[in-house]
């Protein structure tokens, strides 16, 4: 038998290893036997084994041989291996030492191989124990070895393939047993590995919906509990982290399965519905979507109904249900977005999209642009064939799944978004999911769905009256420009800080359709004000002809959150490329790529930490409302 080993390592040196050290190593290995149950034979073959290799390695004239020959190996053209010649009557101490030395999945595999026939030893004799007890802890070692390279799959298929072996073999239930736990310890992480692969890749992935199913299933549902070794908190972690492979119809069967059962897939379902019907402009989506979110019978949904009316163009019955169903916190933040009650349900509708909705999805990419959406033809025949009178009203607070819900305060969020975010400055706080991350992001707080808060979206629209409703709903999606909030002053400032320098004579952008120039300098505007507001400064031009209200908010939290911590940043973004992928009149898309770095800075200006120097490449979402041209969003690019 040839095992793929030299001497070198076989013994457990290295080639620069002197006389004593080495003769000091053979004695640790042959006083230290595996004790695992391997009969006498097997470690006498063992002990044997190490003495030749010592041997060789102690004759200065054959080890500068040995050592030549090995030389010549790794220069050669050929892939090839060195390998060790070992007697039929002592190959299963070879293995052993294969074993020992880490080459576990070696190992493994020429254990099958010996233990199959016509080579497979006599039943009952203890050359068969001894290579299914090594079969056995090899496959052990080689899936652990496997699972740390985060090769999840190849470390499953090699846990069955030992589980059937020792079924076959009739031997050592501890092992089988062991062999089992692990197979199902990896269930997670397979779900997890297959579902990451390519779109392309539907066996695998298919595999992977089917093992999400049985990890449901075994858990009596979303919210069941008859999986002790995941408790619900590593549940939902994990299954937030599933969500981003998911694609938007793969969540609405796999919910729409669980559904009967689960009231937290009922919810997913009707968001997914949602989510889809938006983005594809198929209003019937969202109209089943509601009729499932009505027909559940959830209490607290009256807000998100409302939502749903005002998609399928039904403003009547979102004005009403809306007014039905919003909190006194809720109400209040409305009245802050316009006078207009119509404006203010598309300001939350708008926000409830961009939050709850929109994202999570493998495949969607989608703005929570009302008027684009309610300008496409698809969308304005479905509304003009289905005038329906109101929905019944369903209210309360309490969602079924034991979710308090909070729908409207806009003080605080307590929920984080279902994937990464990126700063449009370059801070991605997301890189790219690693399946095998998840364990990390176990006590996160992601529950099962809630009632988000509204964010601190300032966004007003203007106040219209009642008539046709295409035209009533276009109308409120035309913003008022908003009141720029002001930065908190240090107390060691007690000064007013300055107003805004006067706009460039460029700024704000008005042409109706701008050239990839004007768009490139609007983007630069808005990264360099960005830029002085982190670095604890004011911007030269005001804010909110830059961008729209959630992209001045989100900057401000921002903000906000450095100077509790008594933190600045040094940030510098260069735009080395850019090209515009759509233009209509009311909305550009623009791919760009950026050289960004940045620099955190302490309370007396020392830097903290190391400074960051990324690529980044982005996709950059402009609107036009008030005659003017604003960044609506970003994200990375792919």
């Amino acid at each position: 038998m040839e095992l793929p080993i030299d001497h070198f390592r076989l013994l457990g040196v290295s080639p620069t290893t002197d006389l004593q050290a080495l003769l000091h190593t053979l004695q640790q290995r042959i006083d230290r036997a595996p004790d695992q149950g391997f009969t006498q034979d097997t470690l006498l073959a063992r002990e044997e084994l190490l003495r030749a290799s010592a041997d060789l390695l102690s004759d200065a004239s054959r080890r500068q041989a040995y050592e030549s020959d090995l030389t010549a190996l790794a220069g050669s053209e050929q892939s090839v291996m060195p390998a060790l010649d070992v007697p039929t009557s002592k190959d299963v101490g070879g293995l052993l030492l294969l074993l020992e030395a880490g080459q576990a999945f070696d190992c493994f595999e020429i254990a099958c191989r010996a233990l199959q026939p016509p080579q497979a030893p006599a039943l009952g004799s203890t050359r068969e124990a001894d290579l299914t007890l090594l079969a056995g802890l090899a496959c052990l070692a080689a899936a652990a070895d496997l699972h740390q390279q985060r090769r999840y799959e190849a470390a499953a298929q090699t846990l069955q393939r030992g589980q059937q072996l020792l079924q076959r073999m009739g031997q050592l239930p501890a092992i089988r047993q062991q062999l089992s736990d692990e197979l199902d310890n990896l269930r997670p992480y397979r779900v997890l590995d297959l579902l990451s692969r390519n779109l392309t890749a539907q066996a695998e992935r298919a595999e992977g919906l089917a093992l999400l199913e049985e990890l449901v299933a075994r858990r009596g549902g979303l919210e069941g509990f008859g999986d002790p070794s995941m408790g619900p908190e590593e549940f939902q972690a994990f299954f937030k982290q599933i969500r981003a492979f998911l694609t938007v119809q793969e969540q609405v069967d796999l919910f729409s399965r669980w559904a009967p059962t689960s009231a937290a897939a009922d919810f997913l379902a009707s968001t997914a519905l949602t989510a889809s019907g938006f983005a594809q402009r198929k209003p019937e989506r969202i109209a089943a979507a509601r009729q499932r979110l009505e027909a559940s019978g959830q209490e607290g949904v009256q807000p998100l109904l409302a939502c749903q009316h005002l998609l399928l163009g039904q403003v009547e019955q979102a004005r009403a249900a809306f007014e039905q169903g919003a909190t006194p916190d809720l109400k209040r933040w409305a009245d802050q977005q316009s006078p207009d009650p119509l404006a203010q349900l598309c300001a939350y509708c708008r926000d409830w999209l961009a939050r709850d909705v929109l994202p999570g999805y493998r495949d969607l990419e989608a703005d929570p642009d009302l008027e684009a959406y309610f300008a496409d033809r698809d969308v304005q025949t479905y509304v003009e064939q289905h005038d329906r009178p109101p929905a019944p009203a369903v209210t309360g607070s309490i969602l079924p799944w034991g979710v308090a819900v909070d729908s409207g305060s806009p003080a605080e969020t307590t929920t984080q978004p279902l994937t990464p975010v990126n700063d449009d400055d370059g801070d991605w706080d997301g890189d790219g999911w690693n399946p095998g991350a998840w364990l990390e992001t176990m006590r996160s707080n992601w529950r099962w769905p809630q009632l988000e808060r509204p964010s601190r979206s300032t966004a007003t629209a203007a106040a219209v009256g009642a008539g046709v409703v295409l035209v009533a709903i276009a109308s409120v999606m035309r913003p008022l420009p908003p009141t720029p909030t002001p930065l908190p002053v240090e107390a060691s400032k007690p000064t007013a800080p300055p107003a805004p320098a006067p706009a460039p004579a460029t700024l704000p952008l008005r042409a109706e359709a701008p050239s990839e120039a004007q768009v490139q300098a609007l983007l630069e505007a808005w990264l360099d004000a960005k830029a002085s507001i982190l670095a604890g400064k004011n911007s030269r031009i005001p804010l909110e002809v830059l961008a729209r209200p959630s992209q001045v908010d989100r900057l401000e939290a921002e903000r906000d959150s450095d100077q509790a911590r008594g933190e600045t940043q040094t940030i510098s973004t260069a735009i080395t490329s850019m090209a515009i992928d759509e233009q209509g009149a009311n909305r550009i898309a623009a791919t760009v790529n950026l050289r960004y770095a940045d620099q955190r800075l302490n309370a007396k200006g020392d830097p903290q930490g190391e400074p960051t120097k990324l690529e980044l490449r982005n996709r950059y979402v402009f609107g036009r409302d008030g005659g003017i041209w604003r960044l609506v969003s970003f994200q990375k690019a792919p």
